[in-house]
């Protein structure tokens, strides 16, 4: 009987996970793949490991490209451009931090940089030149040996939409919709967008970014989204997540073929949450299945009290952070197909205090290390901090030499929870789920002393609310209970304000 179970489970999967849409078409066939004799004998054993469900699948879909397990940091595009960024470079150098995410696309919906070869972004004067000399930067980083991703913002677009107002998202008198910081958004659902994204990508690539970011790849969830019309020439009965997801193939299959890396921010909400995930049109598991990386925006500040049964999400980083990723782990394994590709999922985590709150405490290196320790904790060894103001704890970072030390113990207490957790022989039964800890010092207490004094706190907000579902829900939700497994949560985006 147990045998009967397994093998429907196993025909659900593989007849249910990682579909592809209609109308794109399968990714091309790439030479020199994984059986490639320059893949380490490790990277062969976890793939192997990870078909038998024991571990998530990560081996890049890009012949030849060696991934980065990164640990990086966000650097706005007004930054990268002034002279601020040589004092972060210099705070980088010889810490655990080897990768920076840059705007190229930024929040305005400008280009941050020249492209010579993009018709559109030139046609429309999109760009702003934050970055005066992209190849000179592009050198000092790599000098520097930092792993380099593009962050392009995409369907929030105010310049877009007002060059394109053909593109933008319109209302039912046929003007311009904007959201409630009164910013116009393209329409999902227009190829138009997607190839100007992809062209943006592109030129990305040239400059020798390693990677790029899809932010704002969603619809817009404000309750004023009610007076959106779409046309029916222009969905042909497709949801809001069908188009995502069709978005993320068509991006993939276009960049991957130019040696470079693939990501997408997701809402951390949508994990485990139909309703958030129709609100913003994200399929956590789909996307992962067209995606090198996928990045969980799991900050504790934008989870509503409650949330996971914690009664402040932001004064406990550590648990909220770890719980997060633990139903990651579930929402992906409930969907994985053997022997097909599954993004890696590198969560992104904050660097700031979130003084708009009323129960928050202040970030300092404790709460930035019991978040890292978290992803950790939770099988994951990848992580980017966020910071708007580019304002980081460079106190919670770990030397390289320190950093190559932590990583190697966590791989051989990994590797003995692996073993431990195999099936026995003759058994046929699934090891579905990494032990959850992996780590010999857990805290299981934030500290919630202020930092160092003279260190500024600073109240990043996302430029996102809740989701329109949310918001109509709202008076609702108050008279429930405090905690419950679907508390109130606050859906954000990484992006921020410039100061």
């Amino acid at each position: 009987m147990k045998r009967w179970l397994l093998a429907v489970i196993a025909f659900s999967l593989v007849t249910s996970g990682c579909s592809r849409y209609k109308g794109i078409s399968e990714p091309t066939e790439k030479d020199n793949k994984t059986e490639e004799s320059q893949q380490s004998t490790e990277e062969s054993e976890q793939s192997t490991e990870a078909e038998a469900g024991k571990l998530p699948v990560e081996v890049s879909a890009i012949p030849g490209k060696k991934p980065v397990k990164v640990k990086g940091i966000y650097i706005s595009s007004y930054m990268a451009g002034s002279e601020g960024l040589q004092a972060i470079l210099d705070k980088i150098q010889g810490t655990e931090i080897n990768t920076v995410v840059i705007d190229v696309k930024n929040d305005d919906g400008r280009i941050t940089f020249a492209m010579a070869d993009a018709p559109t972004v030139n046609e429309i004067g999109a760009t702003e030149k934050y970055i005066k000399d992209i190849d000179s930067l592009m050198a000092q980083l790599k000098a520097r040996g930092l792993y380099t991703i593009a962050r392009v913002v995409a369907f929030r677009d105010p310049y877009l939409a007002e060059k394109k107002p053909e593109w933008a998202l319109k209302n039912k008198d046929g003007s311009l919709h904007r959201d409630n910081k009164g910013l116009a958004w393209v329409n999902p659902y227009r190829t138009e967008v997607w190839d100007y994204l992809v062209e943006v990508g592109t030129e990305a690539s040239k400059a020798g970014f390693d990677e790029v970011q899809f932010d704002y790849i969603r619809f817009s969830t404000d309750s004023s989204m009610k007076q959106v019309v779409f046309d029916e020439k222009d969905t042909r009965g497709r949801s809001k997540t069908d188009i995502i997801t069709e978005f993320i193939q068509y991006a993939y299959d276009k960049l991957s073929s130019r040696n470079v890396f693939v990501s997408a921010d997701v809402f951390g909400t949508i994990i485990g949450s139909k309703v958030d995930a129709e609100a913003v049109g994200q399929i956590y598991q789909e996307m992962a299945c067209h995606l090198d990386y996928i990045c969980p925006m799991i900050y504790p500040s934008h989870y509503g009290d409650g949330n996971f049964g914690i009664d402040h999400p932001d004064m406990e980083p550590y648990r909220t952070i770890r719980a997060a990723l633990k139903l990651s782990r579930q929402d992906l394994e409930s969907a994985r197909v053997a022997g097909k590709q599954q993004a890696i999922v590198r969560p992104w985590l904050q660097d700031f205090t979130a003084t708009y709150l009323e129960h928050h405490i202040t970030y300092g290196a404790k709460e930035i290390r019991a978040q890292i320790q978290a992803v950790y904790d939770a099988g994951y060894d990848e992580w980017i901090l966020w910071s708007a103001s580019n304002r980081y704890t460079w106190d919670a970072f770990l030397s390289r030499e320190a950093a190559k030390e932590e990583a190697e113990k966590l791989a051989r207490i990994r590797e003995t929870e692996v073993t431990s957790s195999a099936p026995s022989e003759g058994s046929t039964e699934v090891q579905t789920e990494v032990p959850m800890e992996v780590s010999t010092k857990v805290p299981t207490e934030v500290p919630t002393e202020v930092q160092t004094a003279g260190k500024e706190e600073m109240a990043e907000k996302s430029l996102e609310g809740s989701t329109a579902a949310e918001t109509e829900q709202e008076t609702k939700k108050e008279n429930k209970k405090k905690t419950r497994s679907k508390p109130d949560v606050v859906i954000v985006t990484t992006g921020g304000v410039r100061d």
